[in-house]
């Protein structure tokens, strides 16, 4: 059962994205709801509540931040998703990934300052803080950042750096800060370069599904309806405040190449699967203790692995994507 947030005004840096658009389906019927996006990812458009009388769109980049203060006037929940995602695309723009993941979670940070109703502000990081080997990481083991001038941890350093700064924030100005480690997280409207969204696009169209590296890679995967349940939870249970929560499924583990051969027996492909070179560095093990969110705030994932492949499967098979 989702938690109920009701008669707040919501702010959403990032919420034209996957998990943005997808929570702002869950809050819109009961809640104000801006969004705050420079929509180079749009899973929003397509939603049948994007034209809802309830929701405010502003098109913005968060390292402007004037126009960022300006548009989070009267926000009372403030949720920060906007970043620079996926392996690709961090590895061909280091230095923008770095700006706005760090430049501008400040620029957020620095915003909540200046709101006279603020309740609460969750503020997304990410696994890959935990570097290239996690396994039942908690939210208090050490963090491990992989090589100086390697691209693939700038992503992982401008969280980290931004997770630093939200506690600072928290010990030094009393900002109720919440920050979200999610966990490899899928579903149904997922944009970008996601290897779930891409194992089962081509295993419906039965293409060749490619793995990057011998495939031993292993994951836990969250489907997106439990990570909302848990974004929900961070937004709103009063134990949250000034904590760090792992949101994923510790029960949902597989090796990349496990998880392409699943894929292709659950939806009945004939995909075949081809190694390719990798030639980034990669998270070799990674997998979440999600113990204190259970203990602390109630989350616990549901969805297991395969009822998610079919439900992402028959999202896809009736709204295919653009090519």
């Amino acid at each position: 059962m989702m938690p109920e947030i009701r008669d707040k005004r919501v702010f959403l840096t990032g919420g034209a994205g996957f998990i943005g658009s997808t929570v702002v389906g869950r809050l819109i019927e009961h809640n104000d709801v801006t969004v705050y996006d420079d929509f180079r990812r749009d899973a929003l458009s397509g939603k049948p509540y994007a034209n809802h009388p309830r929701l405010t769109i502003l098109r913005g980049d968060v390292l402007d931040a004037d126009a960022l203060s300006q548009a989070m006037q009267g926000a009372q929940i403030v949720v920060h998703c906007a970043a620079i995602a996926g392996i690709d695309t961090v590895i061909k723009r280091p230095t923008a990934t770095l700006r706005v993941n760090l430049l501008g979670t400040a620029n957020v940070l620095e915003a909540t300052r200046k709101l006279k109703d603020l309740e609460r502000i969750v503020l997304f990081s990410t696994s890959e803080v935990f570097g290239q080997t996690a396994f039942r990481a908690d939210e208090a083991d050490t963090t491990h950042i992989g090589a100086v001038g390697e691209a693939r941890w700038t992503y992982a350093v401008g969280k980290l750096a931004g997770e630093h700064m939200a506690e600072a924030y928290h010990q030094e100005f009393g900002t109720p800060t919440v920050i979200v480690r999610p966990f490899n997280v899928y579903g149904p409207g997922q944009v970008g370069e996601g290897a779930m969204r891409a194992f089962i696009l081509r295993a419906l169209a039965d293409e060749e599904i490619e793995i990057h590296g011998d495939g031993n890679q292993i994951r836990a995967w969250c489907y997106v309806d439990d990570m909302i349940k848990g974004l929900l939870l961070a937004m709103s249970h009063p134990r949250a405040v000034g904590e760090a929560f792992n949101i994923g499924n510790a029960r949902a583990v597989i090796t990349i190449y496990g998880l392409a051969q699943t894929v292709v027996r659950v939806l009945g492909s004939r995909s075949p699967i081809r190694f390719i070179p990798k030639e980034y560095a990669d998270v070799e093990l990674r997998v979440p203790s999600v113990r204190k969110a259970r203990d602390l705030i109630g989350f616990e994932a549901k969805v297991d692995l395969e009822e998610g492949i079919q439900k992402t499967a028959e999202f896809y098979r009736a709204n295919p994507p653009e090519k």
